[in-house]
């Protein structure tokens, strides 16, 4: 029997082999369904007699293998009981020594070789025996094994941990009946949106309220991953819905799939499912949302592959490829993105025991560290390939902001330990203020953008964060300046206050100038929406908080009132086109941080500071709150080097 020459299999396909009708007793029909499987046995066996003939060639003085001239051969051993001579581990011996068992080596190879062609062929002929559907079942039976043993890998036990004590994780209930019938409504939102999307959207990551059906954006992939379930139910735990909960819940358990051929946003898949699902765990104690929580995790790691070890924006989550968005400056990744991961990662390293997660966050610290900094500010873009700065484009609003509340969250997460973070983030703080912070004609406190040595006299909602931000951060700054920085606090919640009074909604743009006369209002068309975003309102929050100043409750029921009365349709809630027309229309999306964020704050808002008190709680970029890991609690951390952070 003659055998085809074999191409190269690099760059070039086999050409397909003529197996006509006519040479199987079978339909040609029934030969196409199981001829791709056929053609990989014939094609393993050709294979293995090609490599195996190498073996089988005549020895040739002039086709010595790796012969470079040398009359000895070094070789790594550490035993000079055979006549070698040790030189600091490693043998030197002379050609023709031990050429019999060379030969013998050889021998064995090639019956091997002739063993494994013979049985590959054996197999092949036994194939092309069966019938179609007993190859389908032989097929199927094997794919079944293979997801049984990844569900056995990914369902592998975690170590048992202490966990932090966790207080005040229900209740909250105001004892003023005002305040209190103020909260409910905002419960009775929840739910309303909750049950729509129930309703509708089931299973989809999030809800077309107006169409009542599911919807989904490209951070999220092209899968059904149940964005909403996964964000809204520590939202569903301190409301007390605690069936709507339980159903987040089995549907968790029983559908929630990361083994999917979808290309997903590493940030927003970190801040929105494993902060979720971290959440819903230490609120809950459920151990399925930790193991899906570390599934999930180990499905992100992949994106860190690069020379950098800064993280591609986009991660495939069956294949591990990933690459950043196109628009980012010349193939950057995006500093809000890549630094917004210390807070969930720290907690897998505590909760698993594996060092993976910190260690990934930490180096990516390090190398900020290491970087020179335009004016002290921290450029938006940075290349993950070459380790240097994009645009010079500084941001505390988008592409910017969650970088600089990590920095201080994990100094807090830390129980105040990681004073690494906390300099990196009060030197941040200084230099932001120095040249993005200032005030408008109008007595407005702003913080504009650096864009290429100019400011730009623009605000955005998501920058509206800040104020509780700086509250936040006040206790502990340098130089005793926690009164500055609270009443800074103060400033930036009273700009973003008027950037919602001054429209006809009493909803806020997305962004809003400080040029000429115009103040804390939106110029351009494509910035006069609101998308029933949080970050006003988060600032509220964090303010009440410090200061039981009344104001914010009254601004944040006016916000509820507005959200109620212009978001509100009869399928949930949807975001607006136009804050300023008094006849808006929508954009018929109820984004999934509506109900893990914009809801949670105001419900938050009109409880007693009994319900997660931020003494032992930090909420992550999303909202979902992670337990402060105190100093007795790591002494017991699995992992050394993620204790090391509190030592």
């Amino acid at each position: 029997m003659t055998t085809p020459a074999l191409l190269p299999l690099s760059g070039r396909r086999l050409p397909p082999l003529n197996l006509g009708a006519s040479a199987f007793p079978h339909h040609r029909a029934t030969l196409r369904l199981s001829e791709k499987f056929i053609l990989l046995l014939i094609l393993s066996a050709f294979i293995t007699l090609c490599f195996g003939a190498f073996f089988f060639l005549p020895d040739s003085s002039k086709h010595k293998r790796f012969d470079l001239g040398l009359e000895d051969v070094l070789i790594p051993h550490v035993d000079t009981s055979k006549g070698g001579k040790n030189l600091g581990g490693f043998l030197i011996h002379g050609q023709g020594h031990d050429e019999h068992r060379h030969r013998e080596e050889e021998e064995r190879l090639r019956n091997k070789i002739r063993a494994d062609h013979e049985k590959a062929l054996e197999e092949a002929k036994e194939k092309l025996k069966k019938s179609r559907d007993e190859i389908q079942a032989e097929i199927q039976t094997e794919k079944n094994k293979v997801v049984q043993e990844l569900k056995k890998k990914d369902s592998k036990p975690l170590p048992p941990v202490p966990l932090p004590n966790l207080i005040g994780i229900n209740s909250g209930e105001p004892a003023d009946p005002d305040i209190r019938e103020k909260r409910n409504k905002i419960k009775e939102m929840m739910k309303h949106a909750w049950d729509n999307y129930r309703q509708y959207g089931w299973g989809h990551n999030e809800l077309k309220p107006i169409a009542r059906k599911g919807h989904s954006t490209n951070i999220f992939g092209n899968s059904q991953m149940g964005a909403t379930i996964v964000d809204a139910l520590d939202t569903l735990y301190i409301m007390g819905l605690h069936d709507e909960f339980r159903e987040g819940q089995e549907w968790i358990d029983k559908n929630l799939d990361f083994s999917v051929n979808s290309e997903v946003s590493v940030f927003e898949v970190n801040i929105r499912f494993i902060g979720g699902l971290l959440a819903a765990y230490y609120l809950s104690g459920q151990e399925v949302f930790k193991i899906k929580a570390v599934q999930l995790a180990g499905k992100l790691l992949p994106a860190f592959n690069t020379p950098t070890g800064i993280p591609w924006a986009m991660v495939n989550l069956k294949s591990g490829v990933g690459r950043n968005w196109g628009w980012a400056s010349a193939g950057s990744s995006i500093l809000a993105e890549f630094g917004t991961l210390h807070m969930e990662f720290v907690h897998l390293s505590y909760l698993t025991g594996d060092p993976v997660y910190y260690n990934k966050v930490m180096h990516i610290r390090k190398l900020l560290q290491k970087m020179d900094r335009p004016n002290g500010l921290y450029p938006n873009y940075l290349n993950p390939r070459t380790g240097r700065w994009g645009q010079h484009h500084t941001s505390v609003g988008g592409l910017g902001d969650s970088f600089y509340e990590y920095l201080l969250k994990a100094w807090l997460m830390s129980d105040k330990m990681d004073t690494e973070a906390r300099k990196m983030y009060d030197d941040a703080i200084e230099a932001i203020e120095k040249h993005l912070i200032r005030k408008s004609n109008g007595g407005l406190t702003f913080i504009g953008e650096w864009k290429n040595g100019h400011l730009e006299r623009k605000m955005g909602h998501l920058t509206c964060f800040a104020g509780g931000m700086f509250a936040l951060g006040a206790d502990g700054s340098r130089d005793d300046k926690a009164g500055h920085y609270l009443q800074l606090g103060a400033e930036i919640a009273h700009t973003c206050h008027e950037s919602y009074d001054r429209t006809t909604l009493k909803l806020g743009p997305e962004a809003f100038k400080f040029d000429g006369g115009v103040e804390a209002v939106a110029v351009r068309q494509n910035e006069k929406y609101y998308i029933l975003r949080p970050e006003v309102i988060e600032t509220y929050w964090y303010m009440w908080r410090f200061t039981h100043d009344p104001k914010y409750r009254q601004w944040g029921w006016e916000a509820t009132q507005a959200i109620d009365k212009y978001c509100r349709v009869s399928g949930g809630f949807s975001g607006v086109k136009d804050v300023y027309s008094s006849s808006p229309t929508y954009d018929d999306v109820q984004q999934s941080f509506f109900l893990a964020e914009t809801l949670k704050y105001l419900y938050l808002l009109f409880s007693s500071d009994d319900l997660l008190p931020l003494d032992n709680w930090v909420f992550n970029t999303e909202a979902h709150p992670l337990p402060v890991l105190h100093l007795t609690i790591s002494k017991h951390l699995v992992c050394s080097s993620l204790s090391a952070m509190w030592v």
